[in-house]
């Protein structure tokens, strides 16, 4: 260690650094998540998100707001008695966070109780973003819940 100088330390200092940033780079676990836009569609629907501001404003006036719960069987959105299969209309997305092409996207018709089941079958354990849109009497709403299905 009689000839270690000034120069070996900035090389020694230098290749630490090189090992870092390979290090951060190959092993941090970031780099293995999937990175994809919500939907494909991005900046079309961005542009018309005024309407999706409106429907959710409308939504979160109403008296009884659809809820979700979650059970065996699947998730189950139960709406208000005076949503009915001749006056609404109702729409889902189901969109997974972590992959695309775990998302559900479907219309449905409301059952004699108000009510209609996503079945359990068709999903995943994760973290799900619940988009529930509904037309009542030719009014537009909308409500988002987070779900984690288990």
């Amino acid at each position: 260690m009689k000839n270690f100088s000034w120069g070996h330390g900035v090389v020694i200092a230098l290749f630490a650094f090189i090992v870092f940033i390979l290090s951060m780079m190959f092993l941090f676990p970031n780099g293995q998540k999937n990175s994809e836009m919500v939907t494909d569609n991005y900046y079309e629907e961005e542009l018309q998100y005024q309407d999706v501001i409106d429907a959710k404003k409308r939504a979160d006036e109403l008296q009884e707001k659809p809820v979700y719960s979650q059970d065996t069987n699947g998730i189950k959105i139960t709406f208000p008695q005076e949503n009915t299969t001749s006056n609404t209309t109702v729409k889902f997305v189901l969109n997974r966070t972590d992959d695309q092409n775990l998302d559900i996207k479907k219309s449905v018709d409301l059952d004699a109780n108000h009510t209609f089941i996503i079945p359990a079958q068709v999903l995943k354990m994760g973290n799900y973003t619940l988009r529930l849109s509904w037309t009542k009497d030719k009014t537009d709403y909308r409500m988002d819940y987070d779900v984690i299905w288990k």
